[in-house]
């Protein structure tokens, strides 16, 4: 019969989720954790809050300050090995996102200062540059939501105020490129450069190249369209966070049916996709808030664990951007994303 030899030292056996920001948590498995006193975690040598202790399970908040991922736990004079996770590191705050932000095929990051409905503020849109250096992008624009990128380089902008869609040159110059899309929201490309706006009140329309309007769906009057991203299959799919906490994922074919991809997550928001196919958004699930994944079985998994996010992004880095109410996260996860167009 084999022996353990561990020398009281606390073994790790699993953390979930693989990543998190500050105010996530993290659950571990394991042993010995708890042989006399109350354990001690660490993250990147920063004290970690214990929210449930026990010898063999932890639940852990990723504290502000973290910028290492090995977590370790200590149990009196002995530790565990550390185990490596991937934390998010802010990049931008005092800002307001609303959705995605968007990448450009450089890795700069454009995200949103929205405003509450009908409030002027002095800079719309931002631009974090590859040294996460933060500049005004575009200032006359009320309440900027949803941001998309055209194959071609130009980003697109919804002002869900004023029902118009604007477009903008790599340089800031903007310009009307189409009006009338009621509580203008989500943004989207299909393959043939078709653009896709969502509207609060659940129509989808969809803008071809020479810019005719059509109405390409529509939801329920009670969800929103507030989300939109292009999956693999060239299903649009959908999100519009209501008051349940049994909110679903649509997916809509190229003809304008619509069908629920996944229902049972609490206020799904921005999605994104990588290029394994996976789908990725920001909702909770089981009650933990954070980015959800879900796979070709469409069996989700909570993937990234945090607060307040309401958006995400890839960048050529192979990084996830990550917005939350008030800022920006850069995880290194390691994982190419879908090309969006």
């Amino acid at each position: 019969m084999s022996i353990r030899k561990d020398n009281g030292r606390p073994q790790i056996a699993q953390v979930s989720p693989v990543a998190a920001i500050a105010g996530g948590e993290f659950q571990i498995q394991g042993r010995g954790f708890a042989k006399a006193d109350r354990p001690r975690v660490v993250i990147g040598e920063v004290a970690a809050p214990i929210i449930i202790s026990s010898d063999s399970f932890l639940i852990v908040r990723v504290p502000e300050g973290v910028s290492d991922g090995d977590l370790v736990i200590q149990n009196g004079e002995q530790a565990s090995q550390a185990w490596t996770c991937d934390i998010g590191i802010p990049i931008a705050d005092n800002l307001h996102p609303v959705g995605n932000p968007a990448v450009d095929t450089f890795g700069n990051v454009f995200t949103t200062f929205s405003g509450s409905r009908g409030q002027k503020v002095p800079v719309a849109v931002y631009k974090i540059d590859l040294n996460y250096s933060v500049k005004p992008f575009i200032n006359d624009l009320m309440n900027a939501t949803g941001l998309a990128f055209d194959p071609q380089g130009l980003l697109y902008i919804s002002s869900r105020f004023e029902g118009v869609i604007y477009q903008v040159t790599p340089t800031g110059n903007m310009s009307v490129f189409v009006e009338g899309m009621g509580v203008a929201t989500g943004l989207a490309f299909d393959e043939e450069n078709n653009l896709y706006v969502g509207d609060r009140s659940g129509t989808i329309f969809k803008i071809a190249p020479d810019r005719q309007i059509f109405v390409f769906a529509t939801l329920e009057p009670s969800i929103a369209a507030y989300h939109l991203a292009f999956g693999p299959d060239q299903y649009l799919y959908v999100t519009g966070p209501t008051t349940s906490s049994f909110d679903s994922i649509y997916r809509i074919s190229h003809t304008g049916e619509v069908e629920v991809f996944y229902r049972g997550l609490g206020r799904p928001q921005g999605l994104a996709f990588d290029s394994e196919n996976r789908l990725y958004a920001a909702a909770s699930y089981g009650g933990r808030k954070g980015v959800v994944r879900f796979g070709p079985d469409r069996k989700p998994e909570l993937f990234l664990s945090g607060p307040g996010i309401v958006g995400m992004a890839f960048t050529p880095s192979r990084s996830l951007v990550l917005a939350t109410t008030n800022g920006l996260y850069r995880v290194d996860v390691r994982i190419k994303g879908r090309l969006l167009a």
